[in-house]
């Protein structure tokens, strides 16, 4: 599903206009999960990929040729390693088709353990800050 370089998405909207419908369907159903998860989440484009940020990306997702895939980085891959085995993936990435989606429960509990992870690491940036006396963004 790799757009020409003049072509880059600059919206989750653009990106998944070009998507084909089946993939389309199943990508609309998790960002619709990903944002109940996520309500305070900026959508965003990055790498040409629509993604979730809050303190930081939260999760990606993508269309190729014969999947699709959520990019969950962290450490969360491997805390739902046992809810996960059924989708084939790398590290960081979780794989699934229009025939088997992911289940909207689970996506949920990924990405609020995201949430979780990303404020952390915000909260003990700020902690830092303040002990060193920078100033934060």
């Amino acid at each position: 599903m790799k757009a020409s370089p003049s072509a880059a998405p600059k919206t989750h909207d653009e990106y998944l206009a070009g998507v084909p419908s089946d993939m389309r369907a199943a990508l609309q159903a998790l960002r619709e999960t990903i944002r109940s998860a996520a309500p305070d989440a900026d959508e965003v484009i990055s790498y040409r990929m629509p993604a979730f940020r809050h303190h930081g990306i939260l999760v990606y997702y993508a269309a190729f040729r014969d999947h699709c895939s959520l990019f969950v980085g962290g450490e969360v891959r491997g805390k739902f390693a046992a809810d996960l085995e059924p989708f084939p993936g790398g590290k960081g990435t979780v794989q699934f088709t229009p025939r088997r989606p992911l289940p909207a429960a689970l996506v949920k509990r990924i990405v609020k353990a995201r949430v979780a992870e990303n404020e952390s690491r915000e909260a003990a940036r700020k902690a830092k800050a303040a002990r060193t006396g920078k100033k934060t963004k």
